[in-house]
């Protein structure tokens, strides 16, 4: 320090910027509260998300963009739609405000109604199984009528072998739903992985003793759903949870939870009519057409998945914390601090996967069964889903924000509004832009639903304090701008060089001069706190 002492102002300036930034580098070690909570949810997702990865690439590896793989992900449409109703989406979202309500008043009765909870599913799936099985003939013609009828036998078969899938899951999302009221969220987003290695162990393995290999892809759904489910299981005893043998009569405050998911399914049932209808128009057009769709989908997704989820998931049980306790001005506070971060983390993630995407799917996707016109395909498709990212983004979020005030019903009346505005350039784009108009229409949509739930939550609630300040937002404008003509040269210059490895190479250095110019801008640009202010905030 005598050193430092002796040298000139500009030296002894950035020799404590640089303790500084040390210093907050270490104290990562010590995150607490909602950050704490944030990273370990994005780290164990990271995780999932590099297996869904492997998994996409193994598929596009043995099925390409193909007939038989169109014809599985209409399969897979009615049990994941399912999925989304009756588990992880609107039985966990209305069952997490209403448990935690119980968790601070009386934990023998939360215990209680979480056991109810999963007596009822256990009575409820197997019959929704049955029903799906039978009725497979009925409502996959309708999903997709564009398709021939041959590949339309293949999808009814196919749906019957992934049909048990949905009993699987369901019981693992409300077991995620506990440990999530319970602020574990390391196991819930940690199980995916399973799932992944069952669909990846069917691709790869379990297809060979198929004449039709897709079918092997099938029978790692199921599988993958019960890895799901058992990888869970054993830290709800960890985390004190008591099984007891009740389903009759319904516990109250499950009873309550089902009152507030009925305007939660309306609202999911909405969105999914979307993915319904962008597949049975896609199912007129080129085969390949819906595989496309899915194949953007799943980049689109990795950023949201990664960040936008696991911010919302952190903050659900907080907001229904302080809504409990009357703490208005903390609620807003939770809430403005998840917008920032999703801002700052997804505006770039949406320019660098624009400048980015054709290297990104050639190196993922681009081999065997995937040619060079299904790159384009998907390329084109997933740019104009990025136009949508933020847009989904806040729906991710102030859709907490209204469950955890136990209003479930403005989310539905928003949703349907935008699914009206999806459906009519569906319908309006399909002609002139094809595939690409469908992923447009998705897009606009997600800005519609996010803007209109912001405009929604402030007026509804008379909410203040929640935004982002706008220079704020602006700085992190600034410093998106500058990464992005970044990644652009240096991709450039990347694609002149003699590299070995040359796609892996060409990729990875504009993704590493991204990373580092964005957070040097951002430090620049002083947004230093944006992080570190979420750091403090408590349980």
């Amino acid at each position: 320090m005598k050193e430092e002492q002796k040298g000139p102002d500009g030296e002894r300036d950035l020799l404590e910027r640089a303790r500084l930034l040390v210093g907050k580098l270490l104290s990562l070690l010590q995150l607490k509260g909602l950050a704490k909570d944030v990273v370990v949810i994005a780290a164990a997702t990271a995780v999932s998300r590099v297996f869904g990865l492997f998994r996409d690439i193994v598929i596009a590896d043995r099925f390409g963009a193909s007939g038989a793989y169109d014809a599985y992900l209409i399969a897979f449409f009615v049990p994941h739609f399912l999925r989304r109703l009756l588990a992880e989406g609107a039985l966990a979202l209305s069952f997490i405000p209403v448990y935690t309500e119980y968790l601070k008043k009386d934990r023998r009765e939360a215990a209680a109604m979480a056991s109810n909870a999963l007596n009822l599913l256990v009575l409820v799936f197997p019959l929704v199984i049955g029903l799906g099985v039978y009725l497979a003939p009925h409502f996959i013609p309708f999903l997709a009528s564009g398709f021939p009828p041959e590949r339309r036998q293949l999808a009814v078969s196919l749906t019957r072998v992934v049909f048990p899938f949905i009993g699987a899951v369901g019981l693992a999302a409300l077991v995620m739903g506990v440990l999530n009221a319970k602020k574990h969220f390391f196991a819930p987003a940690f199980a995916p992985v399973f799932f992944n290695v069952g669909v990846i162990c069917g691709a790869l393995f379990l297809g060979r003793l198929f004449s039709r290999p897709i079918f092997g892809l099938a029978i790692g759904v199921p599988l993958g759903g019960l890895g799901q489910l058992f990888f869970q299981l054993p830290f709800l005893k960890r985390y004190g949870f008591r099984w007891e043998p009740r389903i009759f009569p319904l516990h109250p405050g499950l009873k309550k939870a089902l009152r507030m998911m009925g305007p939660v399914v309306v609202g999911l049932v909405a969105a999914q009519i979307n993915v319904l209808v962008d597949n049975k128009l896609a199912s007129h057009l080129h085969p390949g057409s819906i595989s496309s769709l899915q194949y953007a989908m799943r980049l689109f997704q990795l950023p949201l998945g990664l960040f936008s989820v696991a911010i919302s998931t952190a903050i659900l049980p907080r907001l229904s914390e302080r809504q409990a306790e009357g703490r208005a001005k903390e609620f807003s506070e939770v809430l403005r601090d998840g917008l920032e971060l999703s801002l700052f983390i997804l505006l770039p993630a949406a320019v660098g996967l624009f400048l980015l995407g054709r290297p990104i799917v050639e190196l993922l996707f681009e081999h065997n069964n995937f040619t060079g016109g299904d790159t384009l395909r998907t390329v084109s498709v997933l740019n104009l889903y990025l136009i949508g990212l933020l847009g989904y983004s806040l729906v991710q979020l102030l859709t907490r924000g209204f469950y955890s005030l136990q209003d479930t019903l403005t989310p539905v009346l928003v949703s349907l509004l935008a699914v009206g505005v999806n459906v009519g350039l569906d319908l309006a784009l399909i002609g002139p832009l094809g595939v690409r108009g469908l992923a447009l229409a998705t897009a606009t949509a997600g800005l519609v639903n996010g803007g209109a739930l912001l405009v929604a939550f402030r007026y509804r609630f008379r909410a203040g304090g929640f935004l982002p300040a706008l220079p704020l937002a602006a700085r992190i404008l600034l410093g998106v701008s500058g990464m992005g003509g970044m990644v652009f040269f240096s991709h450039k210059l990347a694609e002149t060089l003699p590299l070995p490895a040359e796609e892996f190479l060409t990729l990875l250095i504009p993704l590493s001069v991204g990373v580092g110019s964005y957070f040097a801008l951002s430090h620049l640009l002083g947004m230093d706190d944006l992080i570190w202010k979420v750091r403090d905030l408590g349980d």
